[in-house]
């Protein structure tokens, strides 16, 4: 079997195990579940590119989405990179794997695509952190030959489901890049290595650092907030134990059901410490092995410091806003991931050398027996639904009135439990669903305490926003043309001369006259531009100058492992 039949059915198998989890939410329509939100007709905006002043954690992901949007139904699109997610980690996670076996590669592939990290950031709806891990493997392989002859290239390649993630999924990628390629590194290349990771890394971070960067507010960065983010146990081991067993979330609601029971949980727990210590004993070919060991015990060290020393988390946020990326802790733990991966499918490698094919069919089964409720949509979690007619409705009202102003959501609060989502918790949609300027309150609230907001607009308008009556002549003043309640129309609705041009079941949505033109937006648009122009120049070089695709030269490169010859006895 070659090497591009082993990536096929790799990649196949990728395709089932996506199809398999999805389930309803492949049904038309979209799939809204906390921070996962996607829009019927996207259009680029200024908050497509950061440009609006909020922090751009969204850039360049939307953007992406966006363009595929321009040519495929922007649902269609949903689902191609939800299961673009799960193609990728297997494929990737079984080239890693130093055999030319088929059954160890599946074993490795399908653990990785399959697991509880893999199932909590589905359930949190962190698409573009997905995206990134699923090409993690990749990134590992890439390191260990940065300094070699067109290692640069390779790496750039390697990191670009990273770099449409944004900051968070390329901050976990750059991280393992940096400890694979110091480790891997002979000697003095290994300063040349690690230069080339951080240039890499940093090339394709300027789409959103910066309009990051240049935000009127500057970098956020609430160093109280680390106990809010800090991973938590979900399995009866504790915090370190969850997060060995690649699962520890900070929302609880995202915990698959079923998942942490003490049984199950126990069962997972020996499949991880067999894949560890498969990995330490007899994964010894491969250049990238004791690197990708030393970016899987960084990546849990960091996981666990908000949850064992918070205290120097929050002082370290404190002396760079930056840092703050570190609260999501959980995140981490992507490097151990691609360990436990590699390491299960070296004992499905070792267990057929020895002739016993069961333990290795059992190795590739494993992961899918044990974490049944990711499957069909995570036990139904994710379901696909069609936006109210009335959202259209409204979109076509603000979107064709020519005159400026920009427009407020109430109730105040970032998340939204719509009967027509069936309740399930998702980000307001409203920003990304409008053309126009749209101001939420993006504070989020975890367990009664709740983290500032971050854009400037939401700021200066919490006060009377959040009464749920603000006076049309305060919002008048501050340049709001409308005002949108999708959710209690009741108890919300801007006091004063305010008109209401739509009304339906699902929203309602009111016309202040006389707004100005809003807030003009405070980041400028010649830096950003230029930080897109040197990013894709970037993307270009690492392509054309190879000459090649970004298929299986990037897939490849790892050479499998022959079996060692067996001596006949007599």
């Amino acid at each position: 079997m070659t090497d591009r039949t082993r990536h096929l059915v790799a990649a196949l198998t990728g395709l089932g195990l996506g199809l398999a989890a999805l389930g309803p939410g492949l049904a038309p329509g979209f799939v809204l579940s906390y921070d996962m939100v996607f829009v019927p007709d996207p259009a680029f905006t200024r908050l497509t590119f950061g440009l609006t002043g909020v922090v751009p954690r969204h850039v360049p992901s939307d953007a992406f989405v966006t363009a595929l949007a321009a040519v495929v139904p922007a649902d269609a699109v949903q689902k191609l990179v939800l299961l673009a997610v799960f193609v990728m980690a297997c494929t990737s996670a079984a080239s890693l794997v130093p055999s030319p076996r088929l059954l160890p590669r599946l074993a490795a592939g399908v653990c990785y695509a399959w697991n509880p990290f893999v199932a909590e950031r589905l359930l949190l709806g962190q698409w573009a952190l997905l995206f990134g891990y699923a090409a993690l493997p990749w990134v590992v392989a890439a390191a260990a030959r940065t300094d070699e002859p067109g290692g640069g290239r390779r790496l750039v390649r390697s990191l670009l489901p990273a770099a449409i993630g944004g900051f968070a999924a390329l901050a976990v990628s750059a991280m393992t890049a940096l400890a694979v390629a110091l480790v891997t590194a002979p000697g003095a290349g290994r300063y040349r290595a690690g230069l080339r990771v951080v240039a890499a890394a940093g090339v394709l971070s300027l789409p959103w650092l910066v309009p990051g960067a240049l935000r009127p507010a500057g970098l956020p960065g609430d160093g109280t907030a680390v106990g809010l983010f800090a991973a938590r146990a979900d399995t009866p081991f504790g915090t370190l134990g969850s997060l060995l067993l690649l699962g520890g979330v900070w929302n609880g609601e995202t915990v698959p059901s079923g998942y942490g029971a003490p049984v199950v949980a126990t069962i997972w727990l020996v499949v991880v410490v067999v894949a560890l210590a498969a990995y330490g004993r007899w994964c010894r070919e491969p250049v990238w092995r004791r690197g990708a060991a030393v970016a899987a015990a960084a990546g849990f060290a960091v996981a666990a410091l908000g949850a064992v020393a918070a205290r120097v988390l929050e002082g370290v946020i404190d002396l760079w806003p930056g840092f703050a990326v570190l609260r999501d802790g959980q995140q981490f733990v992507a490097p151990l991931a691609v360990v436990v991966a590699v390491g299960l499918g070296v004992a499905a490698d070792r267990a057929a050398e020895a002739r016993w094919p069961g333990v290795a069919a059992a190795a590739v089964a494993a992961p899918v027996l044990l974490l049944p409720t990711l499957a069909w949509g995570a036990a139904g979690d994710l379901r696909s639904v069609r936006y109210p007619d009335d959202w259209a409705r409204a979109r076509q009202i603000i979107d064709g009135d020519p005159a400026p102003g920009d427009v407020l959501v109430l109730p105040w609060a970032s998340y939204r439990s719509y009967p027509w989502n069936g309740g399930r918790r998702v980000l307001d949609p409203m920003p990304r669903y409008l053309h126009r300027r749209v101001v939420v309150d993006d504070a989020v609230t975890v367990g009664g305490t709740t983290v500032a907001p971050e854009d400037p607009r939401a700021v200066k308008l919490a006060p009377v926003a959040r009464t749920g009556t603000p006076p049309a002549a305060t919002l008048r003043d501050e340049g709001v043309r409308y005002v949108v309640v999708d959710a209690e129309p009741g108890a919300n609705r801007p006091s004063g001369a305010a008109t209401e041009v739509l009304r339906g079941p699902d929203l309602v949505v009111y016309r202040i006259d006389g707004a100005g033109g809003g807030v003009r937006d405070a980041v400028p648009v010649a830096p950003v531009v230029a930080a897109w122009v040197l990013t894709g120049l970037a993307v270009f070089w690492s392509i054309a100058a190879s000459r090649t695709t970004l298929s299986f030269p990037l897939l490849g490169g790892i050479k499998p492992r022959r079996p060692h010859p067996r001596r006949r006895t007599p």
